[in-house]
């Protein structure tokens, strides 16, 4: 989100200096593409800001939006181009990593600075808003669906391009201590919005804990599952203080269904919570759907190598 506002930040302040300013949207991949749908990059007569996959196929991108710039500075046109990672294959990006993505080339300028201000506003307040660009439009509207994307290519260069402003994705972490503290800090650099609960309203590592976008003390851990809902883009964290608080958690979100749903604790502790939570009449099947021991297995030992196993194991599932 950070690396967002940066680059929306970057095209106001070359737009105000009456600078040439070309968007540069990946508006949709495939494959192996290096470029993400949604990467962003700006591209302005004196630097450049953001990304769409970088290597030799953003090179060649950015030398053709500074060619644009030159060739036809105030008349520049949106147009859209298409990359094949293929060896010898039309439309080819120059690398061989396979798959494809199509880049929209869209020229920004000074009145569209208000616009860009409504953008900024909307990432810095976690508003949910949707950016709308096409070949004759930009601007923010009030959200109308639950998807993250949309691209429709209308024509060789006619297209509509819209993108969720909000957080795509949303992290709820169940338990606020030493091992919380370390996710929190890594998983903020990333396109999660974080909750944090914990029962315990003076711990110390809860009092630490500024990463996270939201931190709520509740009164116990049988209200949890008012607190965390069913979604497609939610990963939930139980990192509870024991046994007995994990056991809580999981029952109070097991009929909910999440991207990813992972519990802290050693192999005997969970295999035992698991096998007591099976004859209690929870369903098996669904019960081996929770991730546990959590994290990929690096033989982690400290909270922060244990963080970064259970952020490798959520971009695992949430790429996948």
């Amino acid at each position: 989100m950070r690396k967002e506002i940066e680059i929306w930040k970057f095209a106001a302040e070359r737009l105000e200096q009456n600078q040439t300013v070309i968007l540069l949207i990946v508006a949709e991949s495939a494959g192996s593409s290096p470029g993400r749908q949604g990467f962003k990059m700006v591209v302005a007569e004196d630097e450049m800001c953001g990304s769409i996959g970088g290597g030799v196929m953003e090179v060649r991108l950015v030398e053709q939006a500074k060619a644009k710039s030159k060739k036809a500075k105030g008349k520049i046109d949106s147009e859209i181009v298409e990359q094949v990672h293929q060896k010898n294959s039309p439309h080819s990006s120059g690398m061989i990593c396979s798959g494809k993505q199509i880049v929209i080339f869209f020229r920004l300028d000074p009145a569209h600075l208000n616009t860009i201000a409504t953008i900024i506003e909307a990432l810095e307040k976690h508003e949910s808003k949707i950016l709308r660009i096409s070949s004759d439009e930009f601007g923010v509207f009030p959200p109308s669906a639950t998807t993250n994307f949309r691209f429709e290519q209308k024509g060789e260069n006619e297209f509509l391009f819209e993108q969720k402003l909000d957080f795509k994705n949303q992290l709820f972490i169940v338990g606020g201590g030493h091992c919380a503290l370390a996710l929190s800090e890594l998983m903020s650099k990333m396109d999660f919005n974080i909750s944090l609960f914990d029962d315990r309203p003076d711990l110390n590592t809860l009092a630490k804990n500024k990463f996270v976008h939201r931190k709520q003390i509740i009164d116990s851990y049988e209200e949890i599952g008012e607190h965390i809902p069913s979604g497609i883009y939610n990963f939930v964290v139980v990192m509870t203080l024991g046994y007995k608080s994990d056991e809580t958690v999981i029952k109070k979100l097991f009929d909910k269904d999440f991207k990813y749903f992972g519990v802290l604790g050693s192999k005997a502790k969970m295999k035992t919570l698991l096998r007591n939570l099976e004859k209690e009449g929870l369903a098996k099947e669904r019960l081996a759907q929770i991730h546990t021991p959590i994290g990929l297995p690096i033989n982690s030992r400290t909270p922060e190598e244990i963080a970064v196993s259970i952020a490798a194991e959520i971009i695992a599932v949430k790429n996948a």
